[in-house]
């Protein structure tokens, strides 16, 4: 399990289990130029404190089987290798994994849920969760986040061929919570993989989900939702790898931005490998402003490396509202606020819709109109 060196000319140039692998980050990298390093508590350069609490609540399906191993169990580490210091230094110092497993051809009759609640933000944890779909399964997982914490995981799904998964990953934590997590999925042939992240709570949160396909056939999905408010830092990168042929991968985000300091980062990679041909994809991610002081940086990239692809394309837009659109409205009869609301409601909402477990859609609706509750007091 030594360094891993990848030949392609991406920010994903290493791979390693190995702390030791990875200079320590000072700002000037082009993978680490956006994260505020010194809010980290120390999770990039090995100085946090250990001894932080994050307690797990399991809520499984009848049909899944959730166990709490240790390292030595041979079903964890193995879809992903970590691509940078923080996710090797959480795979080096977590003690205990989480593993969630839907048998062949057992189709989930409810959604699968792990509330990870955070006691203590003054120290460091660590976590891991492997997910495990075996063939032509299917089922849904929620991962929530929520308390007080300094956090560093990675998650692993395995997806294998023709399965289907679906999963919800809220980052709701409290205003002190600071979160570093890796989220590789690992697509058998056939496989299909649906992902919402959705960013709202926390002082500093970086998500970096990530896909690669080991079939033809491979469909990825993946949106996700953001509402940073002042002073919050929330990023999220993502890394499509099609490495086979005939798969297919969508990516749409899009946050929304107030109050001074409100930082957004998404950064979205794919690579189309040499032998990957007849791939098709796109990826999106749009930004809306609502205030002054904010600062949006989003970086689409996009290798090809095969002329025979189905379709590629990437775009990227950040702005503020549309003062027509919002004369419109007003020139209706509706106030300042509750044209704001609407625009900003239909401009996430769309993605929204698409969360599938309607306690979740409700709750991230219910968070939106609090966020917006906030921007209006002001």
């Amino acid at each position: 399990m030594g360094l891993e060196q990848k030949p392609l000319s991406t920010l994903h140039k290493k791979a390693s289990y190995e702390v030791a692998d990875f200079d320590v980050p000072t700002g000037r990298e082009e993978e680490w130029r956006f994260t505020p390093l010194r809010r980290l508590r120390g999770l990039h350069n090995g100085t946090a404190q250990d001894g932080g609490k994050v307690l797990l609540e399991v809520e499984a399906a009848p049909e899944v089987t959730v166990e709490i191993v240790g390292r030595d169990d041979e079903r964890i580490g193995r879809a992903y290798v970590p691509a940078d210091r923080v996710s090797a230094q959480a795979w080096t110092a977590f003690t205990e994994a989480t593993v969630v497993t839907v048998p062949k051809e057992t189709a989930a009759s409810v959604p699968t849920v792990l509330r990870l609640r955070g006691e203590d933000a003054s120290a460091a944890a660590y976590g891991h969760t492997t997910v495990v779909l075996e063939p032509f399964a299917e089922a849904t997982v929620v991962l929530a986040h929520r308390g007080s914490a300094t956090y560093a995981d990675n998650v692993e799904f395995v997806v294998g061929d023709g399965a289907r998964l679906s999963v919800i990953s809220l980052q709701d934590w409290a205003d002190d919570g600071v979160h570093v997590s890796h989220q590789h999925a690992r697509l058998g042939r056939d496989a299909r993989f649906v992902s919402h992240n959705v960013s709202l709570g926390g002082d500093v949160v970086r998500i970096s989900p990530s896909v690669s396909y080991e079939g033809p056939g491979g469909d990825a999905e993946l949106y996700g939702v953001y509402f940073a408010d002042g002073g919050q830092h929330l990023e999220h990168r993502l890394l499509v790898d099609h490495a086979v042929p005939h798969c297919r991968s969508r990516v749409d985000y899009r946050g929304a931005l107030q109050d001074r300091d409100a930082h957004a980062v998404w950064i979205g990679d794919v690579i189309i490998r040499a032998e990957a041909e007849g791939t098709d994809t796109y990826e999106l991610n749009r930004n809306l402003v609502l205030t002054d002081g904010t600062r949006v940086d989003s970086v689409p990239n996009l290798e090809i490396l095969t002329g025979e692809v189905a379709g590629a394309g990437h775009a990227s837009a950040s702005g503020r509202l549309d003062d027509e659109h919002l004369f419109y409205l007003q020139a209706r009869g509706i106030s300042f606020d509750a044209a704001r609301r609407m625009v900003v409601r239909g401009f996430l909402g769309q993605l929204v819709e698409r969360i599938e477990v309607a306690e979740v859609r409700e709750k991230v609706r219910e968070a939106i109109e609090a966020e917006l509750d906030r921007g209006a007091a002001r």
